[in-house]
């Protein structure tokens, strides 16, 4: 006898409702451990594994240099110097004056720059002899031209090719557009480090010997992705959780680059799979879980 017939009887108007507690009464635990959409296990953010590309960057750091220095003397010795009109970080033209000169036997001379540029340095000074064979009155970076020159790792030497762009970003002049120009055939023994030359393409004024960041597309790669939350490194290797038939498998997985907070995944994982979108070790293989959307959790 169920529970409910023990009860004193109820009047005839609520009949109809004492019959429909006493059915759902008794039928409400069966319905429990039947029903096949009952919530079981934790809910977990799930997504599914979509293709995506990565640019293959190499990352050069390194200094500005100039590419070519001319340095700029008197065609003879025992001169004065008189009078100067250029100094040290100005921009002149080929054949332009930059300081004339006073002869032994009267007269004067001009010193003129041999190749358009940037004035780097100058030692002129008014009164001081100026010789042909000594410090140079002038130095002149040729054309205004500059490298970026720096050292990379033996593995990412090989991707480097003349003429691959590159975006720097240098120290006192923010971002600027970049070429390789040289990539050195040979590399230093004790570093296992190899010198990229790097043409800097800008109009503003640089800095000799300011620090500057390359990154150079080398390449492309497209394939499966998912958000570097999904993945987990541990002794046993690269791996992301999946979720079939509303329980969590492991899967061991090769991943490669990384670009916006995604990482590649170059095997192991299929387009399409759903994967746990933060994974972490309170998930175990085996465990039921609620998979929700990550649309839907939004």
């Amino acid at each position: 006898m169920h529970p409910l017939s023990a009860l004193v009887p109820f009047p005839k108007r609520l009949a109809p409702l004492a019959a429909t507690l006493l059915c759902l009464a008794s039928a409400s635990p069966s319905l429990a451990a039947d029903d096949p959409d009952a919530p079981r296990g934790a809910a977990v953010t799930v997504l599914k594994a979509a293709k995506s590309c990565f640019d293959n960057i190499v990352e050069v750091s390194g200094l500005v240099i100039p590419r070519e220095e001319t340095a700029v003397r008197p065609d003879r010795p025992g001169l004065k110097v008189a009078e100067i009109l250029a100094d040290a970080g100005d921009s002149v033209t080929a054949g332009q004056t930059l300081a004339r000169l006073t002869l032994p036997e009267g007269g004067t001379a001009q010193v003129q720059a041999p190749v358009a540029g940037l004035i780097a340095n100058s030692t002129a000074v008014i009164g001081a002899v100026a010789s042909g064979r000594g410090e140079p009155l002038f130095s002149i970076i040729a054309r205004s031209e500059f490298d970026l020159v720096g050292l990379v790792p033996t593995q990412d030497l090989g991707k480097l090719a003349v003429n691959q762009t590159a975006r720097i970003k240098i120290i006192g002049a923010g971002e600027v557009d970049g070429k390789v120009r040289r990539v050195a055939p040979t590399v230093e023994p004790n570093s296992q480090l190899g010198q990229v030359f790097i043409s800097v393409t800008t109009t503003r004024k640089l800095l000799v010997n300011s620090s500057g960041r390359a990154l150079i597309k080398t390449g492309q790669s497209c394939g499966v992705s998912v958000p570097i939350t999904a993945v987990l490194y541990n002794p046993a290797g690269t791996v992301v959780q999946v979720v079939r038939r509303a329980r969590v498998e492991t899967k061991r997985v090769e991943i490669g680059l990384m670009s916006g907070g995604q990482i590649e995944i170059r095997d192991g994982l299929a387009e399409g799979d759903i994967v746990v979108a933060r994974a972490g070790a309170l998930l175990r293989e085996g465990d039921p879980v609620r998979p929700v959307t990550v649309s839907e959790g939004n």
